[in-house]
């Protein structure tokens, strides 16, 4: 089996690599560490958690332990597509680098740009940014990147979803073509073969796994939500988060909890430490300042559950995170396999677990198809306790009350006028309306009936009227106002 020792990397490098406690180097970094060492293009494809820091970094210090760097002028750009990440890299710079005198600096938002425009006036051998800060401290004039010899782009795939390809491919045309460049991605998007086919000459291809696919020594399991009611999903959801974490005890000594939205994280977060969890919120609206403490607080042990949007899911090292809770399925596919890749690293065993409720199917389809396999469905720990404490569904259009709506109540009474038996009149032919009753019932063929007898005498005046009735006064004409209009036309 190969080790460090036998892939001519510095010896100070060396001696850092076993202070940190490794011995045998990686499939990735076995693959992508002799070619960058003899300045060769290297495009590595591997999945998170399987060491692709280290497979540049260990190359690059060996390198650019020989020769000096020049005011503004990096030797070296390491691209980052967060902040996170990008501290990440810079802490593996310090561990691995402390034995080799090598200076470097941070670009990232949230911190001053005095502070930074200090470390580059001075001259850095390595420079690790995130795109948007680079080029800001580009454009205002306080950086070269004319002396870059080796070029590093981390977790392409994810800087194709943050929408930064364009800012890489404006840095591309900054740094010089004779440049060195190595490029890292969990996944190949066809966006992502254009860059390599154009950025990349010859490259050293390393392929360590099929690619999106999630480490063997992470259990998945999922886990069905059916809300009693729509306005209840979301509180029942939580119920169900807080019975899955008790349903594992004290083997789940932490966890991520990965939501879609920042919303949701702090919503979740509030949740679990009002039932009295140790839970803080991580996402990108909060300041750098505290997204580190958060994060160091959740690697020192301090806190037990990181609630989190994606901004944590790419590229974090915490060795030993023994949960991953999909509060959301992922609305796209691959951010499932970077998301349980924070757990099971380093051939550790980890489990993810997944919630999942009926308007989440197309979501839980497009996971399943990536990772090619169906993920396992397991038993909710409250086993139907949401259903049977909630309380009944209300019929629609009525209320909550042991009263019936006033739909069913007139639906009730109608029921019982209905019940009650009555007789029926018998069917008589009635007349049109538009011509007198008197000429209808004097037609032959027609023998009129006693009530209509009557109120047609009733429309008949008393007097010499010559017994022609009042049109449109309707059939109970009292006689007394019959009266009175045939006394009218006698005058």
């Amino acid at each position: 089996m190969t080790k460090f020792s036998e892939l001519n990397l510095n010896p100070k490098v060396l001696k850092a690599v076993e202070d940190a406690g490794y011995e045998t180097p990686t499939p990735i970094q076995l693959g992508a560490i002799p070619p960058a060492l003899e300045g060769r293009d290297v495009l590595g494809i591997a999945q998170t958690g399987t060491g692709k820091t280290a497979s540049f970094v260990l190359p690059m210090i060996t390198q650019l332990a020989r020769g000096r760097a020049r005011a503004r002028m990096p030797r070296s750009l390491v691209l980052c597509p967060t902040r996170e990440l990008a501290a990440q890299v810079a802490e593996n710079f310090e561990n691995y680098a402390k034995y080799v005198k090598l200076t470097k600096a941070l670009l990232i938002g949230g911190v001053s740009f005095k502070e930074q425009d200090q470390l580059i006036d001075r001259g850095v051998d390595v420079l690790i940014a995130t795109p948007g800060r680079l080029l800001d401290h580009f454009e205002r004039g306080k950086l070269l990147l004319t002396g870059v010899q080796i070029m590093v782009v981390d977790e392409a795939d994810r800087m194709l979803d943050m929408g930064f390809i364009p800012d890489i491919e404006r840095i591309f045309g900054l740094v010089p073509f004779t440049r060195q460049t190595l490029f890292f991605s969990a996944t190949m998007a066809p966006e992502i073969e254009r860059i390599t086919n154009t950025f990349l000459s010859n490259p050293a291809r390393i392929e360590v796994a099929r690619q999106a696919t999630a480490s063997e020594t992470i259990e998945q399991a999922l886990v069905m939500l059916q809300p009693s009611r729509r306005d209840r999903a979301a509180s029942e959801k939580r119920a169900l988060l807080r019975a899955l974490i008790e349903r594992e005890g004290e083997a789940c000594t932490n966890a991520i909890i990965f939501c879609n939205r920042k919303t949701d994280v702090d919503i979740v977060a509030k949740s679990l430490k009002q039932h009295g969890y140790d839970a803080q919120p991580i996402h990108g609206d909060l300041d750098q300042s505290k997204r580190t403490e958060v994060l160091q607080g959740f690697r020192d042990g301090t806190i037990r559950f990181l609630c989190a949007s994606d901004v944590a899911a790419r590229g974090l090292d915490i060795p030993n995170v023994s949960h991953i809770f999909n509060f959301d399925v992922p609305s796209h596919a691959e951010d499932y396999i970077h998301r349980i890749g924070r757990t099971g690293r380093a051939g550790k065993s980890g489990k993810a677990f997944m919630i999942c409720e009926p308007r989440d199917a197309k979501n839980l389809e497009a996971v399943e198809r990536l990772i090619e396999r169906e993920i396992p469905r397991v038993d909710s720990p409250l086993a139907g306790a949401i259903r049977e404490e909630a309380p009944k569904s209300p019929v629609r259009g009525g209320n909550d009350g042991d009263k019936p709506s006033g739909r069913a109540r007139s639906s009730r009474s109608r029921s019982r006028k209905d019940d009650a038996p009555r007789e029926e009149a018998p069917r008589e032919e009635r007349p049109r309306e538009d011509r007198p009753r008197e000429e209808a019932a004097a037609k032959p063929g027609r023998e009129e009936s006693p009530s209509r007898a009557s109120s047609s005498r009733a429309r008949k005046p008393s007097g010499n009227g010559g017994g022609k009735g009042v049109v449109g006064m309707g059939d109970h004409l009292p006689g007394f106002i019959a009266q009175s209009f045939d006394e009218r036309r006698e005058d």
